[in-house]
């Protein structure tokens, strides 16, 4: 018996404790922002030249490879194989320490070269490099924390993994606060208190899964199998290319912004960290789609598993679009909070204006993207995030070039771009293609 389309109410219970600890990471992470603000503009625009890759380790340990262990163990579920769902949980692991210790390797390596490309230079290139060197030094208790966090979620068990990040994201606004003003330590402050934040997590989430969290018992002895990594990386990988994409977007968007000045970048920075009060509802939404879809997957119900996915990003979209034509409407009191200097809080608002009414599209998109990942139907999304990139970073440069649009030129580019992925994502999710 295969089971029905998810109801709306078990959509929001799913999502629910996914939502509120991505909402309480957002004000935990803007938070945070705000008191880098207090060091100083050069610190503040330091901080935007790592976002790039802070978001890049994040979206790909937990929404696009994560988004792979997730969809695998929720589709061994909906086959009614537990066995394999156990066997998963070591495959992941193995996955989460490679890949952990290649965005070290990466991040550390190239990092620099990167914040010099994009614009970095005296005291914000020092800012940039002293909060990258010890964060992503520490990259695989991110990966480690985020796939332990798939487990969970794949399973079903969304609020065991919400209620340990919730704890976590709690301590970390003051303890990043602590030890960057109060022990004088700066940027080194922020990121030790991050990765604080998800050394508790790893640890924490490992200990739930051992003792059968998840459902199974994870079967540690079971020997490695090119089939199960298979389960997991035909999704995961096609997800962490699209999140390359997606940051590389906000990477040349940076050198774009750039142009305009310190207190440019400094505003992108607050604008794509405003983000995250969207990424919350797609996210949380989104997860509960991977679990929600992938079981109806695994048990041959396509009409279900579509039916599922457009009743959740329906959800998602109104929300998130609501929250963006308020951020259009009134951006100034969210200026003033991340920042003092007026030439910063100018650009923060001509940023609000354009890409605000985007937010609608893009928490749609996001939610579908999920959707795809439990359904292993990855390229409407990957020609989304390729759209993305064109029409922000292509038509960022045009305006650039042969107008004199300025800075609301290029911010109105990002909007396009993050309109265009949501309209794409969408389209893919129809009969002829999810079948």
């Amino acid at each position: 018996m295969t089971p029905a389309p998810a109801p709306v109410v078990e959509i929001a219970r799913l999502s629910a404790p996914t939502i509120l600890v991505t909402f309480v990471q957002a004000i935990a992470q803007t938070t945070e922002a705000a008191l880098i603000g207090r060091l100083g503009t050069e610190a503040l625009a330091g901080y935007a030249l790592v976002l790039p890759l802070l978001m890049l380790m994040q979206m790909t340990s937990g929404g696009a490879m994560g988004g792979g262990v997730a969809a695998a163990v929720a589709r061994a579920i909906g086959a009614g194989r537990r066995d394999e769902a156990a066997a998963l949980v070591k495959h992941a692991v193995v996955i989460a320490l490679g890949m952990g210790v290649l965005t070290s390797v990466l991040a550390l390596g190239f990092g620099p070269a990167l914040f010099r490309a994009v614009g970095g230079t005296g005291a914000t290139l020092e800012h940039a490099l002293t909060y990258a060197g010890i964060l992503f030094a520490g990259a695989v208790l991110v990966w480690l924390a985020n796939i332990l966090g798939s487990v969970l979620r794949g399973a079903g068990r969304m609020r065991l993994p919400a209620t340990i990040m919730t704890a976590c994201w709690v301590l970390e606004a003051p303890l990043s606060g602590l030890l960057m003003l109060g022990f004088g330590w700066g940027m080194a402050g922020a990121a030790i208190a991050y990765l604080v934040t998800f050394a508790a997590a790893a640890v924490s989430m490992g200990v739930v899964i051992l003792r059968g969290g998840a459902g199974f018992v994870p079967d540690l002895r079971a020997p490695l199998r090119a089939d199960l990594f298979r389960r997991i990386l035909a999704v995961g990988v096609v997800a962490t290319v699209m999140a390359t994409i997606a940051n590389l977007t906000v990477v040349l968007m940076t050198a774009l912004v750039a142009r305009h000045g310190t207190a440019a970048i400094a505003a992108y920075g607050v604008g794509v960290r405003l983000e995250f009060l969207i990424i919350p509802l797609g996210f949380g939404i989104g997860v509960a789609l991977t679990s929600l879809v992938g079981r109806r997957v695994g048990a041959g119900d396509w009409a279900s598993a579509r039916a599922t996915a457009w009743r959740g990003a329906a959800i998602a979209g109104g929300l998130a679009g609501g929250i963006g034509v308020l951020a259009a409407i009134f951006p100034h009191p969210l200026a003033r909070l991340f920042a003092g200097d007026p030439e910063v809080q100018a650009a923060i608002v001509v940023y609000l204006r354009w890409v605000g009414p985007s937010f609608g599209p893009f928490g749609l998109g996001m939610a579908l993207y999920f959707a795809c990942q439990g359904a292993g139907r990855m390229r409407g999304p990957f020609a989304a995030s390729v759209s993305r990139l064109v029409f922000a970073v292509g038509g960022g440069w045009a305006l650039a070039e042969f107008t004199d649009t300025g800075l609301p030129g290029a911010f109105a580019a990002i909007g396009l771009g993050l309109s265009a992925y949501g309209v794409l994502v969408a389209v893919s999710v129809r009969p002829g293609v999810w079948r």
